[in-house]
């Protein structure tokens, strides 16, 4: 039995994997997070009555604590998923992001070093970090093209800053230290229990209470939409069969603006909780509470991911459709309204962040 660290196992991506981790493999997991205003332990109620699964609430900048968290628990392999996230919040204030995404990975290697240094030569060669990391490091796209493993850096918001950053350490103490590393960069993911400040679920919520659905721009935005739980499969394979020091790009390919986003919830949502016999709107509709409003500052155009690498090696495929995969978000968050309603509390009111 294997024991998985799992950081920012209290969040969005991060509560799935671990969900995932206890019903695909008989690994001991234990879950770091700080528990800010997304990271919570509403997301992981279910999982941590698992007697495999232990919860340590924790900075990973905090260096000494993950020195107690390592000396204590010596993992087999570490998954860094500890990360602030939203780029609207980013421009609003960047420091955060410098200080979990750059200074807790850095804490994080350094940790890892640390205890791979002390193991055993054959369990030291089992060891592994699994760094999860994001498209948005490469920049924008035009038209054409697809990001792969080759692609070069150019973030171009603090949030996708952060994030290369933390790449870039990662790689280095791969190459510089020897430490086994894994690096991941995935597209967009959507599916349960994520924070209703990001497209998804924000446009669900809003839709349900007959506000506005704030589209950016022209709303011709691409993204490609990646399943959580087909995310999830991708890092664990990577975790288990990815050569070290590689990187591996898991998307969905999925491409759509996020105008074709927005149609398609409310197209889904008038199916499944129709607007004319929903009391809190005044619409026969959801369509009609699309409002155009100004664009995000750098607001990248494109995203596309080039996942052939990781369907080639290590044999991923996705499992869910977007069309069927959309349906079962939208299905998940109607039936827990009250999740929506207690993650929110307190910290999130469903405002437009990011204005710089």
């Amino acid at each position: 039995m294997r024991t998985l660290l799992v950081t920012g196992g209290a969040g969005f991506i991060g509560s799935n994997l671990v969900r995932y981790a206890l019903d695909h493999t008989t690994d001991r997991l234990v879950v770091v997070d700080k528990l800010t205003y997304a990271g919570s332990l509403l997301n992981l109620e279910t999982p941590l009555k698992d007697p495999r699964a232990a919860f340590v609430q924790a900075d990973i900048a905090d260096r000494d604590a993950m020195a107690r968290v390592f000396a204590e628990h010596r993992p087999d392999a570490v998954l860094n998923l500890a990360a602030e996230t939203h780029v609207d919040r980013s421009i609003d204030g960047p420091r955060p992001f410098i200080d979990t995404n750059v200074v807790g990975t850095f804490v994080l290697l350094e940790a890892a070093r640390t205890l791979a240094a002390s193991l055993d030569p054959a369990v030291r060669e089992r060891f592994r970090f699994l760094h999860v990391s994001t498209d948005e490091v490469y920049g924008t796209l035009g038209a054409s093209g697809l990001f792969s493993e080759d692609t070069p850096y150019a973030p171009n918001s603090p949030y996708a800053a952060s994030k290369a950053s933390a790449d870039h350490l990662v790689r280095a103490y791969f190459h510089t230290y020897g430490l086994p590393v894994i690096i991941t960069n995935c597209s967009n993911n959507y599916g349960p229990f994520q924070f209703p400040e990001k497209l998804i679920p924000l446009m669900i919520l809003n839709a349900l209470d007959g506000r506005p659905l704030p589209i950016y721009g022209d709303g011709g935005n691409v993204r490609d939409w990646l399943h959580v739980e087909d995310h999830c499969a991708g890092l664990l394979l990577a975790l288990g069969k990815g050569r070290l020091g590689e990187k591996y790009n898991v998307g969905g390919g999925n491409e759509r603006t996020n105008l074709q986003i927005v149609d398609v919830l409310c197209q889904t949502l008038d199916e499944l909780r129709p607007a004319r016999s929903n009391p809190a709107v005044k619409v026969t509709s959801y369509r009609e509470l699309k409002t155009f409003v100004p664009d995000r500052p750098g607001h990248d155009r494109r995203y596309a991911i080039d996942a052939s690498k990781i369907r080639r090696e290590l044999g991923w495929a996705p499992r869910h459709t977007f069309e069927s995969g959309l349906r079962a978000t939208v299905a998940w968050y109607l039936e827990h309204r009250g999740w929506c309603e207690q993650i929110q509390a307190g910290r999130y009111d469903r405002q437009r962040l990011g204005l710089g």
